[in-house]
């Protein structure tokens, strides 16, 4: 059952009863441009009746301008830059206002009785680096952390910004081999970082662009059952 949590946000309890307690929550951030509503339909595409009730929560990223896009106002986490040659200008203030407002969601589930060890937090492209950003400086430990088509940010301050509590979380990271937006080697280059700091990365590549394919879907489902299923 889909509802609004807030003007912002969208939820959706799986199980077909909204009446029952969630066992597990999935915090899903969308990519740039979008709003809460753009992976319900994933969500809903997904099997997880062997964990039980799970609620879904799908925030909206505040309206800001976007300096990629000629300063065009946008849902986005983060302002993106143009690229200057091989280097990388990013967007730390907004990258650390929206790290505080993904913590805040995650500390709201476990004031709703989800604890953080039951939630997972889940991002495509822009809300891929948020999910990687806030999940490894969550202060509690996290069932896990999935990061579709998007890299890590700040990478430089990560080793010493991680908290101690997931310094290891599980990662599902998945990527297109032709993603046109964010390429294959930038996705990699973030796995390779993750995996030198001892995060166990679920790493898969899958033949599309900047998109998400029923094949991922399947393997995420998976992952998703292993890390939430009850002991």
């Amino acid at each position: 059952m889909l509802g609004a949590m807030t003007s912002h946000t969208l939820e959706l309890i799986t199980g077909g009863n909204p009446a029952a307690a969630p066992v597990a929550s999935i915090v899903v951030l969308h990519g740039l441009g979008a709003d809460g509503n753009d992976f319900v339909p994933i969500a809903q595409e997904l099997d997880l009746d062997a964990i039980g009730p799970v609620r879904f929560v799908f925030p909206s990223a505040p309206v800001r301008p976007v300096t990629l896009n000629g300063g065009y106002e946008m849902r986005a986490w983060y302002d993106i830059h143009p690229p200057i040659g091989q280097s990388r200008l990013e967007d730390e203030v907004g990258l650390r206002e929206s790290c505080a407002l993904v913590q805040g969601l995650l500390d709201r589930e476990a004031a709703r009785g989800v604890p953080p060890a039951r939630t997972v937090l889940m991002g495509f492209s822009q809300g891929c680096a948020m999910a990687l950003m806030a999940g490894l400086r969550a202060p509690r430990r996290l069932a896990g952390l999935v990061g579709l088509s998007g890299y890590l940010p700040l990478a430089a301050s990560t080793a010493a910004e991680r908290s101690q509590a997931n310094r290891d979380v599980p990662i599902f990271l998945a990527h297109g081999a032709h993603d046109p937006v964010v390429v294959l080697d930038r996705g990699a280059e973030s796995r390779d970082a993750l995996q030198a700091l001892g995060c166990a990365v679920d790493w898969h590549t899958y033949p599309m662009e900047h998109s998400v394919c029923p094949q991922e879907v399947a393997d995420l489902n998976a992952w998703l059952v292993r890390r939430l299923a009850r002991p």
